[in-house]
Protein backbone atom coordinates (compact mmCIF):
# COMPACT_ATOMS: atom_id res chain seq x y z
CA UNK A 1 0.00 0.00 0.00
CA UNK A 2 1.35 3.39 -0.94
CA UNK A 3 1.38 6.35 1.43
CA UNK A 4 -0.42 9.59 0.50
CA UNK A 5 2.72 11.07 -1.04
CA UNK A 6 2.85 8.03 -3.38
CA UNK A 7 6.11 6.88 -1.78
CA UNK A 8 6.59 3.15 -2.21
CA UNK A 9 7.32 1.61 1.18
CA UNK A 10 9.70 -1.32 1.56
CA UNK A 11 11.37 -2.94 4.55
CA UNK A 12 15.10 -2.95 5.19
CA UNK A 13 16.25 -6.55 4.76
CA UNK A 14 18.87 -7.62 7.27
CA UNK A 15 20.60 -10.83 8.28
CA UNK A 16 21.90 -11.91 11.68
CA UNK A 17 24.23 -14.69 12.82
CA UNK A 18 23.42 -16.66 15.96
CA UNK A 19 26.85 -18.00 16.83
CA UNK A 20 27.04 -20.17 19.94
CA UNK A 21 30.12 -21.80 21.44
CA UNK A 22 30.35 -23.49 24.83
CA UNK A 23 27.14 -21.86 26.07
CA UNK A 24 28.13 -18.35 24.98
CA UNK A 25 26.91 -16.29 22.05
CA UNK A 26 29.06 -14.04 19.88
CA UNK A 27 27.74 -10.48 19.92
CA UNK A 28 29.19 -7.18 18.82
CA UNK A 29 29.33 -3.95 20.75
CA UNK A 30 28.76 -1.13 18.32
CA UNK A 31 28.32 2.61 18.08
CA UNK A 32 24.77 3.63 17.09
CA UNK A 33 22.71 6.82 16.99
CA UNK A 34 21.35 5.70 20.38
CA UNK A 35 24.79 5.14 21.95
CA UNK A 36 26.85 1.99 22.38
CA UNK A 37 24.65 -1.09 21.89
CA UNK A 38 24.89 -4.88 21.65
CA UNK A 39 23.79 -6.74 18.54
CA UNK A 40 24.29 -10.07 16.89
CA UNK A 41 26.72 -9.91 13.98
CA UNK A 42 24.22 -8.48 11.54
CA UNK A 43 23.74 -6.15 8.63
CA UNK A 44 21.97 -5.31 5.43
CA UNK A 45 21.55 -7.54 2.41
CA UNK A 46 23.67 -6.18 -0.44
CA UNK A 47 22.59 -6.14 -4.07
CA UNK A 48 23.19 -9.45 -5.82
CA UNK A 49 23.96 -11.57 -2.76
CA UNK A 50 21.91 -14.32 -1.19
CA UNK A 51 20.73 -14.09 2.41
CA UNK A 52 23.17 -16.87 3.39
CA UNK A 53 26.07 -15.11 1.67
CA UNK A 54 25.15 -11.84 3.40
CA UNK A 55 25.13 -13.54 6.81
CA UNK A 56 28.54 -15.11 6.22
CA UNK A 57 29.96 -11.76 5.05
CA UNK A 58 28.51 -9.73 7.92
CA UNK A 59 29.76 -12.18 10.56
CA UNK A 60 33.30 -11.99 9.17
CA UNK A 61 33.28 -8.20 8.73
CA UNK A 62 31.95 -7.52 12.23
CA UNK A 63 33.71 -10.22 14.29
CA UNK A 64 36.69 -11.52 12.24
CA UNK A 65 35.22 -15.02 12.70
CA UNK A 66 34.31 -17.24 9.76
CA UNK A 67 30.71 -18.45 9.97
CA UNK A 68 28.74 -20.85 7.80
CA UNK A 69 24.96 -20.71 8.16
CA UNK A 70 23.35 -24.16 8.36
CA UNK A 71 19.78 -23.35 9.42
CA UNK A 72 17.28 -20.51 9.53
CA UNK A 73 16.22 -19.71 13.09
CA UNK A 74 13.50 -17.27 12.13
CA UNK A 75 12.26 -14.29 10.17
CA UNK A 76 11.47 -11.18 12.22
CA UNK A 77 9.59 -8.05 11.18
CA UNK A 78 10.21 -5.05 13.43
CA UNK A 79 8.79 -1.57 12.77
CA UNK A 80 11.22 0.59 14.70
CA UNK A 81 9.44 3.03 17.02
CA UNK A 82 9.96 6.77 16.42
CA UNK A 83 11.49 6.09 13.02
CA UNK A 84 9.96 5.55 9.61
CA UNK A 85 11.75 2.24 9.12
CA UNK A 86 10.85 -1.43 9.32
CA UNK A 87 13.45 -4.18 9.52
CA UNK A 88 12.90 -7.64 8.07
CA UNK A 89 15.56 -9.81 9.74
CA UNK A 90 16.59 -13.31 8.69
CA UNK A 91 18.46 -14.95 11.58
CA UNK A 92 20.72 -17.95 10.98
CA UNK A 93 22.39 -20.58 13.12
CA UNK A 94 25.50 -22.28 11.84
CA UNK A 95 29.05 -23.46 12.24
CA UNK A 96 31.82 -21.31 13.63
CA UNK A 97 35.05 -21.37 11.65
CA UNK A 98 38.47 -19.81 12.10
CA UNK A 99 39.21 -16.50 13.75
CA UNK A 100 41.54 -13.90 12.23
CA UNK A 101 42.70 -11.73 15.15
CA UNK A 102 44.54 -9.37 12.76
CA UNK A 103 41.46 -8.59 10.66
CA UNK A 104 40.07 -5.10 11.37
CA UNK A 105 36.40 -4.97 12.34
CA UNK A 106 33.82 -2.92 10.45
CA UNK A 107 33.62 0.80 11.14
CA UNK A 108 31.50 1.40 14.23
CA UNK A 109 32.15 -2.04 15.74
CA UNK A 110 34.01 -1.60 19.02
CA UNK A 111 34.54 -5.27 19.80
CA UNK A 112 33.20 -8.79 19.46
CA UNK A 113 32.25 -10.36 22.79
CA UNK A 114 31.09 -13.80 23.97
CA UNK A 115 28.11 -13.61 26.38
CA UNK A 116 25.95 -16.22 28.08
CA UNK A 117 22.19 -16.20 27.51
CA UNK A 118 21.79 -14.85 31.05
CA UNK A 119 24.18 -11.97 30.31
CA UNK A 120 22.33 -11.20 27.08
CA UNK A 121 19.00 -11.17 28.90
CA UNK A 122 20.43 -8.93 31.64
CA UNK A 123 21.72 -6.35 29.11
CA UNK A 124 18.47 -5.88 27.17
CA UNK A 125 18.46 -2.14 27.89
CA UNK A 126 21.66 -1.94 25.79
CA UNK A 127 20.39 -4.03 22.86
CA UNK A 128 20.13 -2.41 19.46
CA UNK A 129 16.66 -3.91 19.09
CA UNK A 130 14.32 -6.36 20.82
CA UNK A 131 15.21 -8.85 18.11
CA UNK A 132 18.54 -9.74 19.78
CA UNK A 133 17.01 -11.42 22.82
CA UNK A 134 14.10 -12.88 20.83
CA UNK A 135 16.52 -14.55 18.40
CA UNK A 136 18.52 -16.05 21.28
CA UNK A 137 15.33 -17.36 22.90
CA UNK A 138 14.22 -18.93 19.61
CA UNK A 139 17.67 -20.47 19.13
CA UNK A 140 17.64 -21.91 22.65
CA UNK A 141 14.14 -23.29 22.02
CA UNK A 142 15.62 -25.31 19.15
CA UNK A 143 14.05 -23.42 16.25
CA UNK A 144 15.90 -24.53 13.12
CA UNK A 145 14.50 -24.51 9.61
CA UNK A 146 16.35 -25.98 6.63
CA UNK A 147 18.15 -23.54 4.38
CA UNK A 148 16.32 -24.90 1.35
CA UNK A 149 13.30 -23.02 2.73
CA UNK A 150 15.02 -19.98 1.13
CA UNK A 151 15.43 -19.96 -2.64
CA UNK A 152 17.96 -17.60 -4.22
CA UNK A 153 17.86 -17.11 -7.97
CA UNK A 154 20.75 -15.39 -9.72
Amino acid sequence: MNSPDNHIWKPNVTVAALIERDGRFLLVEEETDDGIRFNQPAGHLDAGESLVMACTREALEETAWQFTPTALVGVYQWPRPQRDITYLRFAFAGVLGKHDPLRPLDKGILRAVWLTAEEIEATQARHRSPLIWQCVQDYLAGRRFPLDLIRHYD
